[in-house]
């Protein structure tokens, strides 16, 4: 399932920079063409014009916007001659280029994060190119009565070079997995509509890259595309298609009562139980016992407890925090009820419900009550 996001973000060059709120794009065009006009389009729901002026004689342009969140922007002269990247508030990004070759630029500056791009465009351009080569080599072999096997073979190095690339990409996701340059890795292209990571098979890092940056960017246009993309996946595939043990649990990043937010990757480092609960729910204060005895055993030793309410006021998540003496510990909630952001991203039907992680944030196990909680943390502390 590719939706319509994908068709924008492929093939994207992303920057990220500083903290102001004025950005600028500006550069230089060698051979300009008298009287042309540069536009920049900036990507929402679709690609929209947000200003445009008119190239000087010596090739040069600025473009200067007020901003609040990092956005996708499109430099342009025509359709077939543009430049994409992604500019945080407080970036100036300066680029050099031949007038009718703007998506190879021969200069930039302004973040660290277009060097990141540059080399994951020079990763993929590398796969296009061996792909490209089987092509000639299945031409080469025209008529060639062991066709099959030619064809058999060059199957197989095709494979083998949109593994690589899978691996690659990934990989480069997880190193950037703060920054919107995650968000057009998911939808590169080595060919029209075949893309690099597949929404349903690599199902994990569309979630991963979703519960980062819609706790960054709730507002922004394209990490909200990405987010109901990942709600329609998860209701498709369940959450057994992406949370097992072994596996890293999505970001959390909620407020705790008195606003601050607090992510569940701050824990890292310690074995932790991820427990849902709401302060009405009776079966999960029957169990806020079990919780309160195994954290008074464990946590000298690296055990920690980050639990997350369904509640809908405050005053009720806090009298049922104090009612059951669960002040020790990490409590976070965006006071939703059913409606809260983690129940569609960890899928819950039922509460109590909860997932035992490693020092790493990786599934241990879930749904560990009682006695089965006491048995695994003594597996795991003694």
């Amino acid at each position: 399932m590719i939706n319509k996001l994908s068709l924008f973000l492929s093939l994207i060059l992303v920057i990220s920079g500083c903290k102001n709120s004025t950005i600028q794009i500006s550069g230089k065009l060698q051979n300009p063409v008298k009287g042309v006009y540069i536009y920049l389009n900036e990507l929402k729901t679709e690609w929209a014009s947000v200003d445009s002026l008119k190239i000087g004689e010596d090739g040069k342009f600025n473009f200067k916007r007020e901003v609040t969140l990092p956005a996708f922007y499109l430099i342009k002269i025509n359709n077939n001659d543009f430049f994409t990247t992604l500019i945080e508030p407080g970036e100036k990004l300066r680029i050099e280029a031949m007038y009718d070759s703007l998506n190879f630029p021969s200069f930039m500056s302004g973040s660290k994060g277009s060097e990141k791009m540059v080399a994951y465009n020079k990763a993929l351009r590398n796969t296009i190119s061996k792909l490209m080569s089987l092509n000639e080599i299945y031409s080469q072999n025209s008529g060639n009565p062991d066709m099959s096997k030619v064809v058999q073979s060059l199957d197989s190095m095709a494979q083998q070079y949109l593994n690589e690339i899978n691996i690659y990409t990934k990989k480069y996701i997880d190193q950037n997995i703060k920054s919107m340059i995650s968000l057009a890795a998911l939808y590169q292209q080595v060919a029209p509509n075949v893309y690099v990571l597949d929404p349903v098979r690599d199902i994990k890092y569309f979630v991963k890259v979703d519960s980062s940056l819609y706790s960054q960017y709730p507002e922004s246009a394209p990490v909200k595309a990405l987010h109901e993309q990942v709600q329609s996946l998860i209701s498709r595939a369940g959450a057994t298609a992406f949370l097992k043990a072994g596996d890293e649990a999505p970001e959390i990043s909620l407020p705790t009562a008195d606003g601050k937010i607090v992510t569940l990757s701050s824990t890292r480092g310690n074995i932790v139980l991820l427990d849902f609960w709401a302060s009405w729910c009776n079966p999960c204060r029957k169990e806020n016992p079990n919780l309160v005895k195994a954290f008074n055993q464990y946590h000298s030793k690296g055990f920690k407890i980050f639990q997350v309410s369904l509640d809908k006021t405050k005053e009720e998540w806090l009298k049922g925090i104090g009612e059951d003496n669960l002040n020790q510990w990490i409590h976070v909630s965006d006071l939703k009820y059913w409606n809260s952001a983690v129940v569609p991203l960890y899928k819950i039907e039922t509460i109590p419900f909860n997932m035992l992680l490693d020092n790493q944030g990786k599934i241990i196990a879930t749904n560990l009550r009682g006695e089965d909680l006491q048995k695994k943390l003594a597996e795991l502390f003694n």
